[in-house]
C-alpha cells in the first residue's frame, strides 16, 4: 500500500509538472529608427519584470512566460502593424508591451490589437491622440499623455522667465501632439510662441528650417524631436549658425546620445522626461545591474512597470485571456491594496493568488487614470558641465 501511495504521489507530481503551461508576451520597441538608443534599456526593464514573475513559480500555478521581441521601428506604420500581427497570429502572444513611439503604437493598436481583442501596454507612447481612441478597454500606458507634458513644459519655462520661444517638432503624431499641447498651455500663461514649425527626420541639412526659426526669434528653441534623428540635426545647425545656443528638450530628446553629441555646447539647456523621485526608482537600480541594463535610463522604469502590470493583471484575473484580464489592470495599479515595489512581484503574485489586493507602485510611482494612462510626474533636467543633470520633479 505504501508503495502504491508513493507511486500515486509521484504520478501526481509528474502530471502537475507536465501540465505547467508557458505563455508568450510580445515586446515591440523601436530598436531601429529615430529613438533606437532608448530601446535596449526599455527592453531590459520589460524583460526583467516578466522574468521576475515567471521565475518565481507563483504565476498562475507555475505557468512560465517567454518574451517575444519585435522591432516596430518608430516611423513606419506598416512595420509596426506587421510586428503586432506576427505576435498575434504566429506567436500566439497573450499581451503586447509597446510600442515605443506614438505613431507605431497607434498603428499596431488600431490595425491589430483592437480587431483581435489584444491588450497593449506602452511604456512610452505619449501622444494625446491615444487618449481618444475607442480601444474597448484594451490599451494602457505607463507614461502620461503629452497633454500633461505640454503643461509641465510651459510652467517650467515661465517660472524660469522664458517668455518667448521658437518651436520645431518632428512631423508625426508625437511631435505635433506635444507641440500643440505646449503652445496652448504656454500662450494661456502669457508666453509667446514665435513659430511652431515641423521638420522631417533623416535629413542631412537643416539650415533652411533653422533659418526660419532664427528669423522668428525667441529666447530659446524648443526641439520636439527624436534624439537619434532630426533633433540633433536641428541643434547642430542652430549652434553652427549661431541661431540659438539654448534649447528646451522634451522627453524623446533626452538620453545619453544627446550628452555624447553635444556636451557643454548646450550648457544650461533644460528639459523634462517622465520620472519620479519615489523610492521605487532607487529599488530598480540593482535590478538593472543584475539584468544588464540601465534602470535609470529614460522610460526604463516605465517599461519594467508595463511588464509588471500585465502579469499582475493576469494573476488577479486568474487568466491570460486579454478579454478577461484587461478589466484587472486598473485594480492592480491603484489603491486599495498593499503597496508593491520593484523586486516584489513574487510577493504581489502570492497576495493576489490568496484573493488579496495590491497597489502596484513600481519604479515610476504609477497611478492610472481614465482611459488607462499614467497620471504622471516629470523629472526636470538641465545640462551642467556637459552632463544631463536632474534638478527636480513636478
Amino acid at each position: 500500500m505504501k508503495k502504491l501511495l508513493l507511486a500515486t504521489t509521484a504520478a501526481t507530481m509528474l502530471t502537475g509538472a507536465a501540465s505547467a503551461e508557458e505563455i508568450k508576451i510580445g515586446v515591440m520597441l523601436g530598436f531601429t529608427g529615430p529613438a533606437e538608443s532608448l530601446a535596449p534599456d526599455m527592453f531590459g526593464g520589460a524583460k526583467a519584470a516578466i522574468a521576475e514573475a515567471s521565475d518565481s513559480g507563483m504565476f498562475l500555478d507555475g505557468t512560465t512566460i517567454a518574451v517575444v521581441q519585435g522591432d516596430s521601428s518608430c516611423v513606419d506604420a506598416a512595420v509596426s502593424t506587421a510586428v503586432a500581427d506576427r505576435f498575434v497570429t504566429a506567436d500566439g502572444v497573450s499581451g503586447i508591451i509597446g510600442a515605443l513611439c506614438s505613431g507605431a503604437t497607434i498603428a499596431a493598436l488600431q490595425n491589430v490589437a483592437i480587431p483581435n481583442g489584444m491588450v497593449m501596454i506602452s511604456p512610452s507612447a505619449t501622444s494625446p491622440a491615444l487618449t481618444s481612441i475607442e480601444d474597448n478597454g484594451l490599451f494602457f500606458r505607463a507614461s502620461p499623455s503629452d497633454a500633461r507634458q505640454g503643461q509641465v513644459m510651459a510652467e517650467s519655462l515661465m517660472e524660469k522667465g522664458v517668455t518667448s520661444v521658437a518651436v520645431t517638432y518632428t512631423n508625426n503624431d508625437y511631435g505635433k501632439g506635444l507641440a500643440d499641447a505646449f503652445e496652448a498651455s504656454y500662450t494661456e500663461m502669457g508666453g509667446i510662441v514665435t513659430i511652431n514649425a515641423s521638420h522631417e527626420d533623416g535629413k542631412a541639412d537643416y539650415s533652411a528650417e533653422v533659418g526660419a526659426l532664427a528669423a522668428a526669434g525667441g529666447d530659446l528653441l524648443v526641439v520636439v524631436g527624436y534624439l537619434d534623428q532630426g533633433g540633433p540635426g536641428i541643434i547642430r545647425a542652430a549652434l553652427d549658425t549661431g541661431a540659438f545656443d539654448m534649447f528646451h528638450l522634451p522627453d524623446a530628446m533626452i538620453g545619453q546620445s544627446i550628452e555624447d553629441r553635444f556636451g557643454d555646447e548646450i550648457e544650461g539647456s533644460t528639459g523634462q522626461v517622465p520620472g519620479s523621485d519615489s523610492e521605487g526608482g532607487d529599488m530598480l537600480v540593482p535590478i538593472g545591474e543584475a539584468n544588464g541594463y540601465d534602470a535609470t535610463a529614460p522610460y526604463a522604469p516605465e517599461s519594467y512597470d508595463a511588464g509588471a502590470l500585465m502579469v499582475l493583471a493576469m494573476q488577479a484575473a486568474g487568466s491570460t485571456d486579454p478579454q478577461v484580464y484587461k478589466d484587472k489592470v486598473f485594480d492592480v495599479a491603484n489603491a486599495p491594496g498593499e503597496m508593491i515595489y520593484p523586486g516584489e512581484i513574487a510577493k504581489a503574485l502570492e497576495i493576489l493568488a490568496a484573493g488579496g489586493e495590491i497597489d502596484y507602485v513600481g519604479g515610476s510611482a504609477v497611478e492610472l487614470i481614465e482611459p488607462g494612462e499614467a497620471a504622471g510626474s516629470y523629472r526636470e533636467i538641465v545640462v551642467e558641465g556637459g552632463k544631463i543633470t536632474t534638478v527636480g520633479y513636478r
